[in-house]
C-alpha cells in the first residue's frame, strides 16, 4: 500500500503516545512528525521533532508540505487521542486513489465524558468558503497536489495557513467526503451549539478573522468570484408607501416573548409612519391570543396565513407583499426586542445616509431576562464597504436586525425555509447592492434553553451548514458568470 507521513500536534509524551503507536501499527506510516512550538521537548521513539513557529502558520504548512515523503499526508489536528478505525487508512487512500482527491476526510466519533456519539460531517463544495468548515481532525492529502498547493501560497498567515491552503487545493482538485465511520477522536470542547456558533466573532479572535478574510478574498480573486466595490444606486421614490417603515414578525408558539418583542416596537419613537405586521403562522400555545391583546393599536397588523406550508421566509413574503408594507421591512425576531425606541428611526436613518438596499445593525446577546451573556456584543466589524460583499461568502451570518428596501425585496423574494433565509438575501442583495451598517447595538438577541438554536444536534448543524454552503456555491456560480460577462 502507499506509504503515509503523518503530523501530529506534540504537546508532550503522554498526550500522544497512543495515537503514534496506533498510526505505527498500521504498517502504512512512512514517518511521524511532531509538530510543535517548544524546542525543549523530546521526540518519542521512532518520530521526528518538528519545531513551527505557530501551528497553522503559512510557514508551517509550507514545512509540512515539503518535508512529507510518503505518498500521502496525513495531518491530526486535535492535541487529544486519535484512534484510526480497522483498516481505516486504507479505505481512505483506496477512496483518495478511485476519486483523484487532493484530500480526503471523513465521519468519526467523538469521545467525551467517556461517551462515544457519532460526529458526521458535510460534503465539501464549491460555496464551502467558511474557514470554520469541519472536517474533522484527520486530513490525508496527496502529497504531491498538496506540494504543489502550497507553492502558490503568496502569502505569510500566522494563523489561517491551513485555511489559505485547502482553499488552493481546491482550486485544482477535489476535497472529498468518505460518509463513513474511520476514527475515534477525544473531544473536550463539550460546549452547546448555541455557545459555539459565534467563536468567529469573538473580539479575542479579531487577528485571525483579519487573515482569513485577506486569504478568502485572494481566493475569490483567483477563481473569478470577487466583486468590485462598485453598486448599483438606489433611487427611494418607487412605488408610493402609507408607511416609511414595517416591522415584520413571522411568529409561531411563542407565547413567552412575543409581548415583549410587540411592544418594543411599538415604544418606537420616531418622525415617520410606520406599523409592525405580525404573520402568526398557526400558534397553538396562546401567541395568537397574546397579539389580539394589541388589537386596538390601529398599526398593529394580525395576519394568519391561509397557507400550511410556509417557514419564516414564507411568512415574510406574505408580510412583504401585504399592501400596507411600507418602504422599508425592518427584522424582528419573536424572541426578540429592540434595545430602545430609536432603534426603527436609526436603520431607516441608514438607508438614506448610506444608499444602501439593506442595512445589517449590531446586537448584543442576552439571556431570556435579557442580560448580557457571552460573547456579547457582535457588531461584524469585518464587514467593510469595500470589501464586505466578498467577505460575506466566508462567514456564516450576517448579523441583526436585517432590513431591506421593500421594492428590492419584493422582486427577490425570501426563500421559503427556516433557517438561512436572511442569509441568502445578503449574498443575493450583496451582489448588486450596497449593505448599510450600523455598529451601534440597537437590538437584544435573546439566547435561553428553549430557543431554536440554543443547542442543535449534529445531524440539524450539519443541515444547517450544508443548507447555507449551498447558497455560497449558487451565489458563488451566479458571480463568477456575472464577471465572465464583464
Amino acid at each position: 500500500m502507499k506509504k503515509i507521513s503523518c503530523f501530529l500536534p506534540y504537546a508532550g509524551k503522554e498526550q500522544v503516545e497512543r495515537t503514534v503507536k496506533g498510526l505505527q501499527d498500521t504498517g502504512l506510516v512512512e514517518e511521524i512528525y511532531l509538530v510543535t512550538t517548544d524546542n525543549t521537548l523530546k521526540p518519542l521513539s521512532g518520530c521526528q521533532l518538528l519545531v513551527v513557529d505557530r501551528p497553522y502558520s503559512s510557514a508551517t504548512l509550507k514545512t509540512i508540505a515539503d518535508t512529507s515523503k510518503g505518498e500521502y499526508t496525513l495531518l491530526y489536528t486535535k492535541e487529544t487521542t486519535l484512534e484510526v478505525g480497522f483498516f481505516a487508512l486504507e479505505r481512505m487512500i483506496q477512496i483518495a486513489e478511485d476519486s483523484n482527491a487532493g484530500m480526503v476526510y471523513a465521519d468519526h466519533y467523538q469521545i467525551a465524558d467517556g461517551k462515544q456519539t457519532n460526529a458526521p460531517v458535510i460534503d465539501y463544495q464549491f460555496g464551502s468558503l467558511r474557514d470554520d468548515f469541519n472536517f474533522g481532525s484527520v486530513l490525508l492529502f496527496h502529497s504531491e497536489k498538496v506540494k504543489e498547493a502550497a507553492g502558490r501560497m503568496t502569502s505569510e498567515y500566522k494563523f489561517a495557513g491551513l485555511y489559505d491552503l485547502r482553499l488552493k487545493l481546491s482550486q485544482k482538485a477535489d476535497l472529498v467526503h468518505i460518509n463513513e465511520y474511520l476514527y475515534s477522536e477525544v473531544e473536550n470542547d463539550t460546549r452547546k451549539s448555541g455557545e459555539k456558533i459565534f467563536d468567529y466573532v469573538d473580539p479575542k479572535n479579531r487577528d485571525r478573522q483579519i487573515e482569513m478574510e485577506q486569504a478568502c478574498t485572494q481566493h475569490l480573486k483567483e477563481i473569478d468570484g470577487y466583486l468590485k466595490p462598485e453598486f448599483k444606486k438606489i433611487e427611494f421614490s418607487a412605488g408610493h408607501f402609507e408607511y416609511e417603515a414595517s416591522v415584520i414578525i413571522p411568529v409561531r408558539n411563542r407565547i413567552r416573548t412575543v409581548c415583549d418583542a410587540i411592544e418594543s416596537v411599538l415604544n418606537q419613537k420616531t418622525d415617520f409612519k410606520f406599523n409592525l405586521i405580525i404573520v402568526d403562522n398557526h400558534s397553538t400555545d396562546g401567541t395568537t391570543e397574546a397579539i389580539e391583546k394589541f388589537k386596538e393599536d390601529e398599526r398593529l397588523i394580525h395576519i394568519i396565513p391561509e397557507r400550511n406550508d410556509l417557514g419564516i421566509g414564507g411568512c415574510w413574503n406574505m408580510g412583504v407583499h401585504h399592501p400596507k408594507c411600507g418602504k422599508f421591512a425592518v427584522q424582528l425576531d419573536s424572541d426578540d426586542v429592540y434595545k430602545d425606541e430609536n432603534t426603527l428611526s436609526t436603520m431607516v436613518r441608514a438607508f438614506y445616509e448610506q444608499n444602501c438596499a439593506m442595512v445589517v445593525g449590531t446586537y448584543m446577546m442576552t439571556d431570556f431576562d435579557m442580560n448580557m451573556i457571552a460573547p456579547g456584543i457582535i457588531d461584524h466589524k469585518e464587514w467593510t464597504p469595500e470589501n464586505g460583499r466578498n467577505n460575506a461568502l466566508r462567514i456564516n451570518g450576517l448579523g441583526a436586525p436585517r432590513a431591506f428596501y421593500t421594492p428590492v425585496l419584493r422582486e427577490v423574494k425570501v426563500p421559503n425555509t427556516s433557517y438561512g433565509e436572511d442569509y441568502a438575501l445578503g449574498l443575493n442583495f450583496s451582489r448588486q447592492y450596497q449593505i448599510g451598517r450600523v455598529y451601534d447595538v440597537v437590538y437584544l438577541c435573546r439566547r435561553w434553553d428553549d430557543n431554536s438554536d440554543a443547542s442543535l444536534d449534529i445531524v440539524k448543524m450539519n443541515g444547517h451548514n450544508l443548507y447555507k454552503d449551498r447558497i455560497r456555491t449558487w451565489e458563488l456560480q451566479a458571480r463568477v458568470a456575472l464577471n465572465k460577462k464583464k
